[in-house]
């Protein structure tokens, strides 16, 4: 898939675990795992939302786009 997703990256930059993520913006850590693994088909605006929110970054911070 030409989508990366950078989650874990973010998590290490801010020295923050998963589990620590995951609980303050409300969802389990097995979906929070999936979603930095990019095996999600999707992910909702307002959990995108909260996640930038807490880690104060940008969705694009988060997504990457590589073609190919």
């Amino acid at each position: 898939m030409p989508i990366i997703v950078n989650l874990d990256v973010v998590l290490a930059q801010r020295k923050m675990s998963s589990k620590e993520l995951a609980q303050a913006i409300g969802i389990t850590e097995a979906n929070l795992s999936l979603l930095k693994r990019g095996k999600v088909k999707g992910v909702r605006f307002e959990t995108l939302t909260a996640i930038c929110e807490y880690l104060e970054c940008q969705p694009g911070d988060l997504l990457e786009y590589r073609p190919g």
